[in-house]
């Protein structure tokens, strides 16, 4: 008899040499490298690389992808006319997912999907969602969208394209982080949800297009805007002990405390939890990882949980100025290097998913009578 697990839990759908997770050690690594590794010694165009082609790249294949990225950075004008006459108060996760599928209306080289074309398509959606994003959030303001620039790293130009202002290195480097630490996480619910959308033989942009609208919802992607949300809640540190307490006797959830796989602290969170410290030290303003790091030490003392990845992402975003329905669609700019990685992996070796399902309902019912003699 088959054995149900409700949400799938602990179930091995398929084989990945992308990213592996072990929850009970917390460490997370991409094809062999710890992430730890990566954060220290290679930029976010490096990991690209690796989980699309396998290998860290030496520096004629760094400088041909990068050339590649770059050459990608325009949308076509009715996606540019699209983001200008979107409601001014959409989603921008909304936005994100809509332009994403409409990309595919503007790809005119038909359904064909071998290998070499999906990588060129892969690598275009990763150009093009910063784009996205930035050009949404800028419209929104009434403000003009910031033309491409072909000189600056992924990270940097998102946060040029954002406010028309090259940044500096540290907030760059400190974005280039956040993107590598989220670039990819083994079966999490939205790499799921783009391998089972390939797996029918549809395309790339379909899958990307499933995957951000998984990833858009609270318990997956939105974890870390439910934290600053929670942050602003609390207003001042002297309050987040009775706001921690009260949350604990309702047994209300913490935002950006516990993981789904890790039983021990994150692997990720210690990156974002230094980047927030030296930003902290940079801006002067030292509320927000203060309140942070009490909320962190309450719920380790209390409950042995730990701080995940969007406990300090968020502080981390809002520290850069990014405005805060903002956060998700910065997760999907990073995740979208291992979503289309998965999808290209899947596609090598493609089988439909077809899960069974533990039947509940009636095993029979009373003989159908006439509509206008039922009850």
């Amino acid at each position: 008899m088959a054995i149900v697990s409700k949400g799938l839990e602990g179930v091995i759908a398929n084989e990945s040499k992308l990213s592996k997770v072990e929850g009970l050690e917390g460490k997370l690594s991409y094809l062999g490298y710890s992430i730890d590794a990566l954060v220290e010694h290679t930029s976010f165009e490096e990991v690209l690389h690796l989980l699309h082609r396998g290998k860290l790249p030496n520096r004629a294949e760094l400088d041909a992808l990068t050339t590649t990225l770059r050459a990608q950075r325009s949308l076509p004008q009715g996606i540019l006319d699209f983001l200008k006459s979107a409601p001014k108060d959409a989603g921008p996760m909304d936005v994100v997912r809509t332009a994403v599928s409409m990309l595919g209306l503007y790809d005119t080289r038909g359904q064909d999907q071998n290998r070499e074309l999906n990588e060129e398509r892969a690598l275009s959606i990763v150009a093009k969602i910063p784009l996205i994003v930035a050009g949404f959030h800028r419209a929104r303001q009434g403000l003009d969208i910031v033309a491409p620039r072909d000189d600056l790293s992924e990270a940097a130009h998102f946060l040029y394209l954002t406010n028309g202002e090259e940044p500096g290195a540290d907030a760059a480097k400190t974005l280039d982080v956040a993107y590598i630490i989220h670039a990819d996480h083994g079966m999490n619910a939205s790499t799921f949800s783009a391998r089972v959308t390939v797996a029918t033989l549809s395309d790339m942009y379909s899958a990307i297009t499933s995957a951000i609208g998984t990833l858009k919802g609270p318990l997956h992607g939105g974890a870390n805007e439910g934290v600053i949300q929670m942050l602003e809640e609390i207003g001042s540190e002297d309050k987040v002990d009775a706001y921690v307490e009260g949350k604990l006797e309702r047994k209300e959830k913490i935002m950006g405390i516990g993981h789904r796989v890790y039983k021990v602290l994150d692997p990720r969170a210690p990156h974002l939890q230094k980047m927030a410290i030296k930003l902290t030290d940079e801006l002067g303003d030292p509320k927000w990882i203060n309140m942070s790091e009490r909320i962190a030490e309450i719920m380790r003392e209390r409950k042995g949980l730990n701080a995940n990845v969007d406990f300090y992402s968020a502080t981390v975003y809002y520290s850069l100025g990014i405005p805060t329905d903002l956060f998700t669609p910065i997760f999907a700019i990073s995740r979208t290097a291992g979503w289309t990685a998965q999808v290209l992996e899947q596609l090598d070796d493609n089988r439909l998913y077809r899960p069974l399902t533990a039947y509940t309902g009636a095993e029979s019912q009373p003989p159908i009578v006439p509509i206008d003699e039922r009850a």
